[in-house]
């Protein structure tokens, strides 16, 4: 893939600024870390975000997340890997990453009701919509993903 851009952010800066912005007031929330790097990723997945895969699989596991966990997300589904309140976000990042097909259905947001506070379904609903905005961003201006990924301990699931 040949970058279409390498400048951009710095181009239209005065538009990244507060999309920078929004991702520090979503880590300030009070969603874990881990449970956003599992939407980021799956968002970036069905999307087919090179870069923000390489990205967040690599804050995924500096923050201590299991390889398995990242390696099955894709099949989240039928894993055992994740809780409810996980599902009940993958679900709804499913839903709001595909919502010219799905129309974000009441079932899935019965779940996040469930498993999530006001507040909290407040800021996974924002952090969704702005993965999907990096995502598209990214994509259309075909960024270069990294090409490593942090060292991680052999014997870790």
């Amino acid at each position: 893939m040949t970058p279409r851009m390498t400048d951009h952010m710095k181009r239209a800066e005065a538009g990244f600024k507060p999309l920078f912005a929004v991702e520090a007031a979503i880590r300030a929330s009070t969603l874990e870390p881990k449970l956003l790097h599992l939407v980021k990723l799956r968002a970036s997945q069905i999307n087919a975000c090179a870069y923000c895969i390489q990205m967040h699989v690599a804050e995924a596991l500096k923050d201590g997340e299991k390889p398995l966990r990242l390696h099955m997300l894709d099949a989240w589904r039928e894993a055992s890997l994740y809780d409810a309140r996980e599902r009940a976000a993958l679900a709804w990042t499913e839903a709001l990453t595909r919502v010219a097909d799905t129309g974000a259905p009441d079932e899935d947001w019965a779940l996040v009701e469930a498993a999530f506070t006001e507040d909290e379904r407040a800021y996974l609903s924002l952090a969704i919509g702005a993965i999907n905005l990096w995502n598209r961003v990214q994509v259309g201006f075909r960024a270069a993903h990294g090409t490593t990924l942090p060292a991680v301990q052999a014997h870790a699931a």
